[in-house]
């Protein structure tokens, strides 16, 4: 058996924006719900890099945290459980990305309603929250989501706390799994898009 890949994690900071902008980008290119919202390619990139910039200096490097590798092969975002919900300082962000959704014409509205289930959706009590896992195409397979996973998941079994996401990659949850999530629901989007799968983790204490 072949040894398991050893990466160093680091915080992520403003320098590294516009790599992980691009790493993300490629990384959720062939993911279905981008597909759904951005009709084409040239309007599912561009609508990718824009989503992922705000998500990156807008939202988590200021008040969440992102980490990254030593070469930004990947990056994982997370919203620790004293980080506020999303609200109108977060959607203002987003406005520019009004002009790639319009290509959906009364699907927009089925976007926005999208947002609303998947706030509904999510847990109220305290929990770790990863919003964005991405590893570039050409590092997939080594390791690399693997590793910037248990870097969160580690502090947040040693702080008592379960942990959140949502997949929209079937494929993606037996390895969500590997790691302790569990699905617990599902979105179904309106307007005949994909499947969000809802995953929860609970906290895995130490053995003593």
């Amino acid at each position: 058996m072949l040894p398991i890949p050893e990466f160093e994690i680091r915080r992520a900071g403003v320098a590294d924006v516009a790599k992980l902008v691009e790493v993300l980008a490629r990384a959720f290119d062939d993911d279905p719900m981008p597909s759904f919202l951005f009709r084409g390619e040239k309007r599912r990139r561009r609508g990718l890099r824009r989503f992922f910039f705000v998500q990156l200096r807008h939202m988590y490097l200021s008040d969440g945290e992102v980490w990254t590798t030593t070469d930004t092969a990947g990056a994982a975002l997370w919203a620790p459980p004293n980080k506020p919900r999303s609200g109108l300082r977060d959607l203002v962000h987003f406005v520019p990305l009004l002009a790639d959704l319009a290509g959906l014409g009364r699907r927009a509205g089925d976007a926005m309603h999208l947002l609303q289930l998947v706030d509904l959706a999510r847990p109220r009590e305290a929990h770790w929250y990863l919003a964005t896992l991405g590893t570039d195409p050409d590092r997939q397979g080594q390791g690399v989501g693997s590793a910037l996973l248990r870097k969160v998941l580690e502090r947040a079994d040693l702080e008592g706390l379960p942990a959140y996401l949502e997949s929209s990659k079937e494929r993606n949850l037996a390895f969500y799994g590997r790691h302790g999530f569990e699905v617990t629901g599902e979105i179904h989007t309106p307007g005949g898009g994909p499947t969000l799968w809802l995953m929860w983790r609970e906290c895995r204490p130490a053995s003593r």
